[in-house]
């Protein structure tokens, strides 16, 4: 009899330039049984040819590495046919490296001395389609926006529908669990993002997200 087999693992690829760092992230992961290393990186240059190479669900990296570095990697892998969720794990929290990070399409940003299991949930998290900030990073982002507000539009230029949709973003849903919520198809929902980033000039989720907190839309 043919063995059926189990849920597909997430594909993870490590760019960090610690090889010690590296090697303490694949010794934890590799014991998750939904979660599997396909590679690792030095540098931001090495990831983007490994990313095309090995084509990972979810990419964990470093911002500053020597060479092409965190933030220009980010904005490069976002030009690739199938770009990964990208989870930036670093010990730089100044805003100046946050806010470039999260703007050049970070699905999440989160501190080194993260709990472990907090880590391998939130590999899940940006894999399912979620935005991950740790509180610190949100307020760093908002404080960034006071200065140089993100998207142009106003509350009123949304439909209900969209405003909903909205509130379920920066609740952290994905578009699969806005689609259940409000009982529609993925296919709508997608249209329904596509059209709020549209109307309020944004560029991704995340602003999306923090569009809605700054505007009371957010629970």
């Amino acid at each position: 009899m043919a063995e059926v087999p189990g849920p597909r693992r997430i594909r993870v690829l490590l760019v960090d330039d610690h090889q010690v760092v590296r090697r303490g992230l694949r010794t934890f992961l590799e014991v998750q049984e939904d979660i599997e290393v396909v590679g690792e990186a030095a540098d931001g240059e090495e990831g983007i040819a490994r990313a095309e190479e090995l084509r990972p669900d979810v990419i964990l990296m470093d911002v500053k590495m020597p060479g092409t570095d965190g933030i220009e990697a980010l904005r490069r892998l976002r030009g690739l046919a199938n770009p990964a969720r990208v989870l930036i794990v670093t010990s730089f929290t100044e805003q100046r490296t946050v806010v470039p990070a999260l703007r050049a399409g970070a699905a999440g940003y989160l501190y080194k001395d993260i709990d472990p299991d907090a880590l391998a949930g939130a590999i899940r998290s940006v894999h399912a389609g979620h935005v991950l900030l740790q509180p610190e990073v949100a307020e760093a982002l908002l404080a960034a926006q006071d200065d140089q507000p993100a998207g142009a539009g106003r509350p009123g230029a949304l439909t209900e529908r969209e405003r909903e949709v909205l509130g379920l973003i920066a609740d952290g849903r994905s578009n699969r669990e806005i689609a259940r919520a409000l009982v529609l198809s993925e296919k709508t929902v997608k249209t329904h993002v596509s059209n709020i980033l549209m109307k309020l000039d944004l560029s991704d989720r995340t602003q999306a997200a923090l569009w809605a907190v700054r505007h009371g839309l957010a629970d």
